[in-house]
């Protein structure tokens, strides 16, 4: 079996178990933690597609996300606008909030542009709260109406779980396609040496605004899918401390892995439930793990399952 004929029949494999989730489990708070999975992992990967691959950080990605979401929320609520159609408004215009924002920011480096998405992120977290005629203030946006399609209504968890992670699924599919396109080994190539990348004829700073647009796309979409499905949105959820768990959330799973993008976003879902005792200390787990990765596993968990999977096997052919 070839290696493209092998990764795509990993990716069939890893739909179908997905798509087949909801026949084994019923319970619905099971199906819900499942449907946030989805969500993350959709961030996960347009983050992952800045961080791992281009090598560029973001603290404000969150951003992007509450854009999405209270986009979405706004225009149904208060002008009975088509979801759908608020959808794809709602991810052009982060998009272009991205394409704008992106050509000063992103010809800086290192710390300088962490601080940079940083003081982004926290302008829209200010904006979010701040604006209380349109966004509810500190209160949230309810009333946000469940999808639709036809006489099917997104308004139960199967129902939704569906929805999410065939948008996902196709997010992913996408992003497997543009890392190993021509654009992808680019992207690679300027994450390596910016240098190196300008003396092969790769303009770097117009392929890190691209790139940083189509992630600030992927993430409003799941903005607008967060919205429509949980029907309320509150400014708490676009925070720093949600920036920084996404970041967590692409370094744990494995930078430049789509697959480490939702064992990441898996994790970093699953794991609050467990660090409800330590209330609002959460984040400095997320800063311990971080921490530990980058020192005993860099490559990320992705990374270290396979490397695992070589050892055994020549262990194995060893005998």
């Amino acid at each position: 079996m070839t290696k493209e004929k092998r990764q795509i029949f990993v990716f069939l494999i890893f739909a179908l178990v997905l798509l087949t989730i909801p026949f084994l489990l019923r319970e619905s708070y099971l199906l819900n933690v499942l449907v946030f999975i989805g969500i993350h992992t959709m961030l996960a990967v347009a983050l992952n597609l800045l961080l791992g691959y281009a090598g560029q950080i973001s603290l404000g990605h969150a951003a992007f996300f509450g854009i999405g979401a209270y986009m979405s929320g706004i225009l149904t609520t208060r002008f009975a606008l088509d979801p759908w159609l608020v959808i794809i408004l709602a991810a052009l215009s982060a998009a272009a909030i991205a394409f704008i924002i992106g050509f000063p920011i992103l010809k800086l480096k290192g710390h300088y542009l962490a601080m940079a998405t940083l003081g982004f992120g926290i302008i829209f977290y200010i904006i979010f709260n701040e604006t209380v005629g349109w966004t509810g203030g500190p209160s949230g946006l309810s009333g946000i109406p469940n999808l639709q399609i036809g006489g099917i209504i997104f308004d139960n968890d199967i129902c939704n779980y569906y929805l999410v992670w065939i948008i996902t699924i196709a997010v992913m599919l996408l992003s497997i396609n543009l890392s190993q396109s021509r654009i992808g080994r680019a992207l690679r190539a300027v994450h390596d040496s910016e240098v190196a990348a300008r003396v092969m004829g790769i303009n770097a700073w117009v392929l890190k605004v691209q790139i940083f647009t189509i992630s600030a796309f992927i993430s409003a979409i799941a903005g607008s899918l967060y919205a429509h499905t949980m029907t309320f949105v509150s400014p708490t959820s676009f925070g720093f401390n949600f920036s920084v768990e996404l970041v967590t959330m692409v370094v744990v799973g494995g930078l430049g892995s789509i697959y480490g993008s939702f064992l990441g976003a898996a994790i970093l879902t699953v794991l609050p439930e467990f660090l409800r005792v330590f209330e609002d200390f959460d984040i400095i787990i997320y800063g311990l793990m971080l921490i530990l990765i980058n020192m005993f596993m860099p490559g990320g968990l992705i990374s270290g399952f396979q490397l695992l999977a070589q050892k055994v096997a020549l262990k194995i052919k060893g005998k």
